[in-house]
């Protein structure tokens, strides 16, 4: 886990200030205010890879749809299938909230 390099008080506050939006709206203002462009889109994209391998798509629809090169993929593979099992907590997470949405 590399983020440990960089844990401390200013990591904490910074994810504690991620976790204190409330609102869709109040997480694009935080993002619009903290990060260009092309870093929201890389992170998207990464997440939109995480998703599409969850949901056991190919190499090759990803890159189709996500236009991730295998590199990316690869890197987010690994992140998926070896990492801290965050991209399931959330996958999950959105799946309950949709169902629960739906009732």
């Amino acid at each position: 886990m590399l983020i440990k390099e960089l844990q401390g008080k200013a990591l904490d506050e910074f994810f504690q200030g991620i976790l204190s939006l409330e609102t869709l709206e109040e997480c694009y203002a935080f993002f619009d205010d903290l990060c260009t462009v092309n870093e929201i889109k890389t992170l998207m994209q990464r997440f939109q890879v995480a998703k599409m391998l969850y949901n056991r798509k190919t190499y090759n629809e990803i890159e189709e749809e996500a236009g991730a090169s295998t590199a990316t993929i690869s890197r987010v593979k690994r992140s998926l299938f070896h990492g801290n099992q965050s991209y399931e907590v959330i996958f999950n997470r959105m799946l309950e909230q949709m169902n629960a949405d739906k009732e």
